[in-house]
């Protein structure tokens, strides 16, 4: 399994538009960073987790011939406003399913109703396979199985994935015993570290490293970073042995 962080940033990305902060200003490529997103490859699958509004950029960075489905965690625009940009895949495949809780699918209905729409398509509109996906119910994926672990983002129900021996969490502030168990084993955890101060819907670099020590993977990597968390090469030398700042356009291998 190869997985390719796409994005890194969070929802304003970094540089952050007019911003003079000094990590905005960085020259160092991995201070830029796109809005979250990683692709998942496993004997010629591919899969993505969210579809922010960098997906284009994303992939015309990363090549792939075609894309199997798109796993998406929750509503918010950094995370499905690239939805659009799917036509090529579709073009060449037909419908690309799509793996989302109720809600997520409700509201991508409302904001990209032309995808979804049954009758009087617009000519040239792309068009999805729907899978809902539930707290405890494991769902197909490839050749495969991924496991949804259920997460809040301050009030706000997220969903992760667990496939094979990879979890990612991104958007999370608190996560229940029981859906801790469900990632317990990994490999390679990612999970989302905002900023050094607390904030009120993500975990800040503390509570990721806290969260990381109870889950015990073998290896974890940091994503959804501002630019107040600080150089990447600098934060990068504070973390513990197995644990590293992700970036746009790493390839991990399991």
């Amino acid at each position: 399994m190869t997985i390719i962080f796409l994005g890194t940033g969070t929802s304003q990305g970094i540089p952050i538009i007019g911003s003079n902060h000094p990590v905005c200003l960085s020259k160092n490529p991995k201070d830029k960073r796109l809005r979250v997103s990683v692709l998942v490859s496993w004997d010629n699958y591919n899969y993505v987790i969210d579809c922010g509004p960098d997906f284009r950029q994303q992939m015309l960075a990363n090549p792939i011939p075609k894309l199997d489905g798109i796993l998406f965690t929750h509503e918010h625009s950094d995370h499905t406003a690239g939805i659009d940009d799917i036509r090529p895949f579709f073009f060449r495949q037909g419908d690309i399913p799509i793996y989302a809780h109720e809600r997520v699918i409700k509201a991508l209905k409302i904001r990209f109703d032309y995808i979804f729409a049954d009758e009087n398509r617009y000519p040239g509109a792309p068009a999805v396979k729907i899978n809902r996906v539930q707290n405890g119910n494991s769902f197909k994926v490839g050749n495969t199985i991924a496991i949804p672990i259920n997460v809040l983002h301050n009030r706000l129900q997220v969903f992760g994935y667990r496939i094979k021996d990879f979890v990612y969490l991104t958007d999370v502030k608190t996560v229940a015993p029981e859906e801790i168990k469900k990632i317990k084993g990994v490999k390679v955890l990612v999970v989302n570290a905002l900023r050094i101060e607390p904030h009120h819907s993500h975990f800040n670099l503390e509570e990721a490293l806290a969260f990381i020590k109870e889950v015990n993977p073998e290896r974890a990597y940091l994503t959804h970073i501002s630019h107040l968390l600080g150089f990447h090469d600098e934060v990068e030398k504070t973390l513990p042995n197995n644990v590293f700042l992700s970036y746009d356009n790493l390839k991990v291998t399991i």
